[in-house]
């Protein structure tokens, strides 16, 4: 079980440099456009929030790598389980705040490498 939870671990913080990628470098270009449906106007209006954004979502993907990597069982856990809880409330956040898709991308997958640490 631990395989399975350190893998969907490591799901949620590669989906998180993805969002990095697409908030702080592709947010006014082709591919950030479609994901976030937005125009270029308003992609460069709102670029410096969008990276500022995307920043903060490194630092959850830093977090969950550093608890996939910590020599410490039990410190690992703690730091896994703290940062996967902070991706599920910036999820629900988003989830009222901007789209409803958002708590499929982002916190579904955080809560279920969640219950997977709590179960390994």
């Amino acid at each position: 079980m631990t395989i399975i939870a350190n893998l969907l671990v490591a799901l949620v913080a590669a989906l998180h440099l993805y969002f990095l990628v697409l908030e702080m470098f592709l947010w006014t270009k082709p591919q950030g456009l479609k994901t976030f449906g937005n125009t270029l106007e308003k992609a460069r209006d709102s670029a410096v929030l969008a990276a500022n954004q995307g920043l903060y979502n490194g630092f959850l993907a830093a977090g969950l790598i550093w608890g996939l990597v910590h020599p410490d069982p039990t410190m690992a856990w703690q730091i896994k389980a703290f940062f996967l809880l902070c991706v599920i409330v910036a999820g629900a956040y988003g989830a009222y705040s901007v789209s409803r898709k958002i708590l499929l991308v982002q916190a579904l997958p955080a809560a279920l490498a969640l219950l997977a640490v709590w179960l390994a």
